[in-house]
């Protein structure tokens, strides 16, 4: 009984009181913010419309899944490239900005149909068919690769800060300051403090990393906080900018192969909320059984459909996101009326002004500081799936297997900006690694021995907390 009362959480079929609810929702929306921001900035997508679209594809997503799989559907990092190669190509050069996003809609609703046709094999062959291509020796890695890719973004966003005489962002011993008061602050929130104050450490810590920089500005004179752009609407309601998908072969041919990199991504987060959810569920003595691992054809369904109603109205191509799923696990808040809520505050947010480009205008160091935290339990949740499903680290074959992605994918991020120049062709990075280690599996399982996972244990006798986040 006394175990018990320090148990704080909610699984995903639970509803927190209102007011819990709403300051668990604005976290949420929060941890999604930069990411899915940072996409649209780099792509040149409108912000206004990839909040927005970021929102309803998490209510579809939700409503597709039938409330089972508490994820959100944020904007994808590994689209980037592709977007932003074919935004600047000679085939879109003198286009306007809403005609250029209209062609890359077309590539993004058509890589949505991937997602669903192997969403559509899982189910029709179940879990075990894509396991076999996909097992926990390549999800693990490649989860680990994806927050581990991201740890340069982090380090800039923590470092840089605005020259105001040239416009040019240079390294500053006042973003540091700032980015590790932010970081410093969140870990202690989530280490120490309890019951519902310990679960808002990712919206407390953001908030002490302003306070920071709004005390660097009074005292030195130091303005941490960026400038909005000459596009931002200064009325108080603006609706998003929403355009129609046009056809386009080069779209297709740009985009639809990236999703082959969101699939294992995007497995890997089913296993990893499978992982969490299920371990709070033990220490609540909770009776239900959570299979969420075996929902992974409807996720990856759901992840499809978000693609696609995300790309017909102007916003980025996208994932569940592991951001998300790190402020779950770290809060051990799983509730789907908290994501449902968090949704429509990002569409409700979409449409005033002020409150964007208040978020907007969060100083770059605080969001880094909160990357640095976010993005590494990306990565050790990573090897919190391979930990679960009981892989053998002494297989040559499963270490031949981990090595060869890591090291694409991270090698090919930091050699070649994401994209690996291969026979005439950009592969990106992540997509080249995932079927590089895919292949691998396939080719080393051929007359291979069968003991390179080991059976999980049974409940009772596995009663560990990934990643120690409890």
């Amino acid at each position: 009984m006394r175990k018990e009362q320090y148990i704080h959480g909610y699984l995903p079929d639970e509803r927190p009181p209102i007011g819990k609810l709403i300051l668990y929702a604005i976290q949420q929306v929060i941890v999604m913010f930069p990411a899915t921001v940072t996409v649209a900035l780099i792509t040149d997508f409108h912000i206004s419309t990839t909040i927005f679209a970021s929102g309803l594809a998490t209510l579809c997503f939700i409503l597709v899944t039938r409330g089972k799989l508490p994820l959100y559907y944020g904007s994808s990092f590994s689209y980037i490239a592709a977007i932003a190669g074919l935004m600047s190509s000679e085939f879109l050069a003198g286009a306007t900005l809403n005609d250029k996003i209209a062609h890359v809609q077309f590539g993004i609703v058509m890589s949505g149909l991937v997602s669903i046709a192997a969403g559509l094999i899982v189910m029709r062959f179940g879990r075990e068919s894509i396991e076999k291509v996909l097992p926990a020796t390549i999800t693990g890695p490649i989860a680990t690769v994806i927050g581990l890719t991201l740890a340069g973004v982090a380090l800039q966003d923590a470092s840089m800060l605005t020259n105001p005489a040239t416009g040019i962002d240079e390294p500053s011993s006042y973003a540091w300051i700032v980015s590790l008061i932010t970081l410093l602050a969140t870990i202690l929130f989530s280490v120490y403090l309890k019951g519902f104050w310990g679960q808002l450490p990712l919206l407390l810590g953001p908030l002490v990393g302003v306070v920071v920089s709004y005390l660097l500005l009074l005292v030195f004179k130091v303005d941490m906080f960026k400038v909005l752009p000459e596009t931002a609407s200064r009325a108080t309601f603006a609706v998003p900018i929403f355009t129609l998908p046009k056809p386009s072969w080069a779209a297709i041919a740009a985009l639809m192969p990236i999703a082959l990199a969101t699939i294992p991504e995007s497995t890997a987060h089913v296993f990893q909320l499978d992982v969490y959810v299920n371990d709070l569920a033990r220490k609540k003595q909770s009776a239900k059984k959570y299979n969420i691992a075996d929902k992974l054809g409807s996720n990856l369904i759901g992840d499809g459909i978000g693609d696609i109603v995300a790309g017909a109205i102007g916003g980025p191509a996208g994932t569940n996101y592991g951001e998300n799923i790190s402020a779950m696990a770290i809060t051990k808040v799983f509730s789907i009326p908290v994501l449902v809520t968090a949704a429509i505050f990002a569409m409700i947010l979409s449409f005033f002004s002020p409150l964007i480009n208040a978020i907007y205008g969060i100083p770059r160091a605080v969001i880094g500081g909160l990357e640095i935290y976010l993005f590494g339990a990306i990565a050790a949740q990573g090897i919190a799936i391979m930990i679960d499903r009981k892989v053998d680290m002494f297989s040559p074959k499963n270490i031949s297997v981990i090595a060869s992605v890591c090291v694409i994918g991270i090698g090919g991020h930091y050699a070649f900006g994401g994209a690996i120049p291969f026979f005439g062709i950009e592969v990106p990075a992540i997509a080249g690694a995932a079927i590089f280690g895919i292949l691998l599996n396939l080719l080393l399982s051929i007359g291979g021995r069968k003991a390179d996972v080991q059976p999980v244990l049974p409940e009772d006798e596995d009663d560990a907390t990934p990643l120690g986040l409890s």
